[in-house]
């Protein structure tokens, strides 16, 4: 089992809050992003540098997943190929994908961009917020729950 972080677009408070997690109940996470970035020293955590490019961390991403594995990402198509490789995704803002729900999701997804990419709406999402933080966090205890 391991977890997987679409790191680019991951909120600072989650990441910490799998630092944790990763530390307490040795679970290996990995960080992946086309930066570098700075992770705290442990024997759990790590983090990939990919090459820049659309997608690249994604299919980084989808090329190691494992059957059990969690990946924490926003990215709905993401979410759709990890789930179609045996893993859950977990939202950011606290929601988990599962073969249950995310088909309804990616659909939703993709009506709302291409409703965007017309101009008939704009905007996105709101801000993260303590709220999001909690959701991810209860959601989070749960899947650490039922994999053990």
């Amino acid at each position: 089992m391991q977890i997987w972080v679409d790191a680019d677009g991951c909120p600072g408070e989650i990441k910490e809050l799998l630092y944790r997690a990763a530390k307490r109940r040795k679970i290996k996470v990995t960080l992946v992003a086309n930066r570098p970035l700075r992770t705290p020293a442990s024997p759990f955590i790590s983090s990939v540098c990919v090459r820049e490019g659309v997608n690249v961390a994604d299919q980084y991403i989808v090329g190691l997943v494992a059957p059990g594995d969690l990946v924490v990402t926003a990215d709905i198509p993401l979410a759709a190929q990890v789930v179609s490789k045996g893993g859950q995704a977990l939202d950011p803002r606290g929601e988990l994908y599962t073969d249950a729900n995310v088909g309804e999701r990616l659909a939703a997804r993709n009506l709302l961009d291409g409703l965007r990419g017309e101009g008939l709406i704009t905007g996105g999402p709101a801000n993260f917020s303590a709220r999001h933080r909690q959701a991810f966090a209860d959601q989070f205890d749960r899947w650490l729950t039922k994999a053990k």
